[in-house]
């Protein structure tokens, strides 16, 4: 199976709601879609949304990698020689890891397909049903109850709570949304490095001894400040998720090593991919930590590609992946079956992604 041709894409979808952080307000899923075409005539997938507050990652970067580095590097190339592909894919640019994500996960769709066998079974997987959260935007406390709320009608029992945005308004959200919903849901937060390690370490204590009954918090401090991290860890009674931290195996192995974090999120866009992301799930394994598989504000493809992920490591123990949920609307045909909190993984070959609709032509080398 050789690769043939590349193209390259954008697909915009609509949110349900705007999704508003500590460090942005997306009303739009404005992704890129990768397209890796070969002589056998099956398709590879992939997608890497333009994140540049916590990738770098904008649109044109993506779109600079594609055209001048990664599509060139692949052109010609045996999807048969596997793992020299992806080194090459990990090699042939630095950073940019969003654009190699994409191309990451379109090779693992064709190297299932090359096999006939689902991508999670390829990595050694046997479950094909995950659980995910639902994330709650930030705003002002009544309206994040009524969402939260929302969340648990339409069937979910877990939600990640954005905080962040005025700190002194944190407990007072984390109040509402509590009381807005049954005891059993389960709640954790994200602050999205939006505080200071003393101040993160009073507001959580003030949020557990409320009765708020928190899961964790993820990335509570500045990404780059593991010291600051290391002390939330040290002092809150809230278990720490360290997040936009860890963007390759080397920064979980530092933060492990420090006794900074509690737990670790793997997310692809991340890392570079599923490639990458198999040696932090091992890294936090060799240390016996637990992780969650997570996305940034992506379609289908590119969440699918992570649910296979998880699916075949048992230490991620947590999932959020909801951002086909957040979706006004879904192009993507084929993958996985996303159904309220549930998500199903097909058994088709590769990540089972047979077509995108609505992607607006950017790019091509090669021939599709």
């Amino acid at each position: 199976m050789k690769i043939t041709g590349i193209e390259w894409g954008r697909v915009s979808i609509p949110l349900r709601t705007p999704f508003k952080t500590a460090l942005r307000t997306v009303a739009s899923v404005e992704d890129i879609i990768v397209k890796i075409c070969t002589d056998t005539g099956d398709a590879g997938f992939g997608e890497a949304p333009p994140t540049g507050v916590i990738t770098g990652d904008t649109a044109g970067a993506i779109v600079g990698a594609m055209e001048h580095h990664l599509a060139p590097s692949l052109l010609g190339r045996d999807v048969d020689d596997f793992e020299s592909i992806l080194l090459l894919t990990q090699r042939c640019v630095m950073h940019n890891t969003s654009a190699k994500a994409a191309v990451d996960m379109a090779l693992w769709d064709l190297y299932g397909k090359l096999y006939r066998i689902p991508v999670y079974k390829l990595l050694g997987g046997a479950r094909k049903h995950l659980i995910t959260d639902l994330t709650i935007s930030v705003n002002a406390p009544a309206v994040m109850a009524r969402d939260a709320k929302i969340a648990v009608e339409r069937g979910f029992d877990c939600l990640k709570v954005k905080v962040g945005v005025d700190p002194r308004l944190d407990v007072e959200r984390l109040t509402a949304v509590r009381q807005a919903v049954p005891g059993n849901v389960t709640l954790r937060i994200d602050a999205n490095q939006a505080w200071k390690p003393k101040e993160a370490v009073r507001i959580l204590n003030d949020m557990q001894d409320r009765g708020l009954d928190i899961e964790f918090v993820e990335q509570p401090v500045a990404a780059g400040d593991l010291e600051g991290l290391k002390y939330v860890t040290q002092r809150s009674s809230v278990p720490v998720l360290a997040d936009e931290a860890v963007f390759s195996p080397a920064d979980a192995l530092k933060i492990l090593q420090m006794g900074a974090a509690d737990l670790l999120n793997i997310k692809l866009m991340k890392c570079g991919g599923i490639y990458n992301a198999l040696k932090i799930a091992d890294v936090a394994e060799l240390y016996g930590v637990e992780c969650m598989i997570g996305c940034m504000l992506e379609g289908k493809v590119a969440v699918n590609a992570a649910a296979h992920l998880a699916c075949a490591r048992q230490v991620i123990t947590r999932i959020d992946l909801d951002g086909p949920m957040l979706c006004a609307a879904d192009p993507v045909r084929g993958g996985a079956a996303f159904q309220g909190k549930d998500i199903i993984l097909s058994d088709a070959p590769g990540l089972g992604v047979t077509a995108v609709e609505g992607v607006q032509p950017i790019g091509c080398l090669g021939s599709c």
